[in-house]
């Protein structure tokens, strides 16, 4: 028998009008009051406190402390709240930190590649826009110019 005629599968609501999907049938969480639903906004609660904070210490690092350490250091404090930040998003709302480790790898390794691949295209472009203005020809061809 094929799952097409079995109405015990939810196959059905995924064929033809898939309004029933979104109207409620599919709802995991009916019970607003229940104990699954407490426990779901305890832990986004939870989770907005922790971004929170992360965001306060980094409006008063840099309102207080960004003018009297070193550039670099403040960069450095700045990047690493922001990855911290990003990847607990990551992991609780795009729910990767639920999954496989192999799949997490799967994500990740890429998109450092990406980020490698943007500061190194950064850099390179850095060098050659010093070079160019730094070059002897140019100076020449400036000097002609006038």
């Amino acid at each position: 028998m094929s799952s097409h005629s079995n109405n015990d599968s939810i196959q059905h609501l995924y064929e033809g009008d898939q309004s029933k999907l979104y109207s409620g049938v599919m709802a995991h969480h009916t019970d607003v009051n229940g104990p699954e639903s407490k426990s779901q906004v305890k832990r986004i609660w939870k989770i907005f406190w922790v971004l929170l904070a992360i965001t306060i210490v980094e409006v008063v690092m840099g309102m207080f402390f960004s003018h009297s350490m070193p550039k670099g250091l403040v960069n450095f404090f700045f990047l690493a709240l922001t990855l911290l930040k990003a990847g607990y998003i990551v992991a609780v709302f795009m729910h990767l930190g639920d999954e496989f480790k192999g799949f997490i790898v799967t994500v990740l390794v890429p998109l450092v590649l990406f980020v490698w691949f943007i500061i190194a295209f950064l850099a390179d472009g850095g060098f050659w826009l010093h070079m160019n203005d730094s070059s002897p020809a140019r100076q020449t061809i400036e000097h002609v110019a006038k």
